[in-house]
């Protein structure tokens, strides 16, 4: 038995895996918080073996709140994920499952990898309509990616879109994802028409540290991005300070912060 969080976005603690049918972990937090709760790891083993998993701290996890009813995110490809079915008793949160080959991987939510930020940024840009733009650096040296969206020279409307402020909501990034798929459909003809008055700055990853980190909540120095805006600075937050002059510099009509929810 192998388990493994080595990996982009990885998180977990392996206790005792002696017992193929007790197996005991703990997710870490935040690097530099005491924040936790998202988990994402590799269990391998023997084709046709019978495995039972307990996370033993999910009862004193940030938001014990979201266990009820939650089912763990599952994948044997990390391409195509389902749920399994879960329990959550006494703090411990358990699931089964049986080998059908030999490496499964299991997530807190459906991960959005680096990987896949930099290939949306990829194919993002090959749309003239789309320019990319870095901002700068984070602490981890990861580039503060800024997508600007337009069909026309004289926009009448400028919205700004970030996501994934806390690492751990990955569904947000996902959320852009679609939004961006939406938007550049040059057969979406509603689309094509917004983007003939209004421009859209993006910015579908906003804490690319601790979101490779596999933290929950916090970027690499332990700020919580969220409560950075008023006043943030390069050496703790770079991540909002960097978009926030942004934002001062170019103004904006509306502006949504995408976040996602632990109990969803």
């Amino acid at each position: 038995m192998v388990i493994s969080d080595k990996f982009d976005g990885g998180n977990i603690s392996v206790i005792d895996a002696s017992d193929p049918l007790n197996i005991q972990l703990e997710i870490k937090p935040d690097n530099a918080s005491d924040f936790f709760q998202w988990f994402y790891f590799r269990l391998e083993g023997e084709v046709g073996q019978t495995c039972r998993v307990h996370i033993i701290n999910a009862g004193q996890a940030s938001y014990t709140d979201g266990w009820k009813d939650y089912k763990v995110c599952t994948s044997w490809s990390r391409e195509d994920w389902f749920r399994t079915p879960t329990e959550y008793n006494n703090g411990i949160l358990s699931f089964d499952i049986t080998l059908e080959q030999n490496a499964v991987y299991f997530s807190f939510f459906q991960p959005f990898s680096h990987e896949r930020h930099l290939d949306l940024l990829s194919w993002a840009q090959e749309d003239a309509r789309l320019n990319l733009e870095t901002l700068g650096q984070t602490l981890d040296g990861h580039a503060m990616s800024l997508l600007h969206v337009c069909g026309t020279d004289t926009p009448q409307h400028t919205v700004w879109l970030i996501a994934r402020q806390h690492p751990g909501e990955t569904m947000a990034e996902w959320f852009i994802e679609g939004l961006l798929e939406a938007l550049l459909d040059r057969d979406n003809s509603q689309a094509t028409q917004l983007l003939q008055t209004t421009e859209f700055y993006i910015v579908p990853n906003m804490n690319p540290d601790g979101s490779v980190r596999g933290n929950l909540r916090t970027n690499a120095a332990g700020a919580n991005l969220n409560r950075e805006w008023q006043s943030p600075t390069m050496e703790y937050s770079p991540e909002v300070y960097l978009v926030r002059e942004k934002m001062l510099a170019v103004g904006g009509d509306l502006f949504l912060d995408i976040h996602g929810d632990e109990a969803l």
